[in-house]
């Protein structure tokens, strides 16, 4: 199994005690990214992790947050896929880390130039971390796998919004209800 997918497992069970009341996902219509409008994580975070989102959605998940879940966990699962990152075979071209006085704004930053530039190569990155849920035994257990998506993960764990940036001049951010 992958190296990160596994952490990202055992981040989740560390992190989530139960999920019993939980829905199962159904598969949400992509949203078309829109110039973006000012939000309360764009102006705290915007112009020190990243520049302005230049394009924003929101994904409506149908999965539940797990009530128990709190800042710790978040850290916690944070902690976990940066590690996976740092401690890979390969240098991994982005960071990831949470922000916020309940680390519920999720970052990931690109750190080659050219990496993450455009609104694709951020959806491709996104699709990838879908990908790597979806290996984990936790995402297996306690969702449809095959219908739920990283967007959904974050739900669970309590993030409210997730952006992804070039570190340079592009930033897309996702809010996730």
């Amino acid at each position: 199994m992958n190296k990160l997918a596994s952490l990202t497992a055992i981040a989740l069970m560390v992190g989530a005690t139960s999920v019993s009341a939980q829905t199962t996902a159904k598969p949400a219509a992509a949203a078309a990214a829109k110039p973006a409008a000012p939000s309360t994580s764009d102006e705290r975070y915007s112009g020190y992790y990243y520049p302005k989102p230049s394009s924003t959605e929101t994904f409506t998940s149908q999965l539940q947050t797990i009530a128990s879940v709190e800042r710790q966990q978040r850290i916690q699962f944070v902690t976990v896929v940066s590690q996976g990152t740092l401690q890979s075979n390969y240098r991994v071209p982005y960071a990831v880390f949470a922000k916020g006085d309940k680390a519920d704004h999720l970052i990931i930053v690109g750190l080659q130039s050219n990496e993450l530039n455009t609104i694709y190569r951020i959806r491709a990155l996104l699709s990838n971390m879908t990908t790597m849920s979806r290996t984990s035994p936790f995402f297996q257990e306690h969702t449809v796998a095959e219908d739920a998506t990283f967007f959904d993960l974050l739900k669970i764990l309590g993030f409210i919004d997730v952006t992804v940036t070039d570190g340079d001049k592009i930033a897309h951010q996702v809010t996730i209800k």
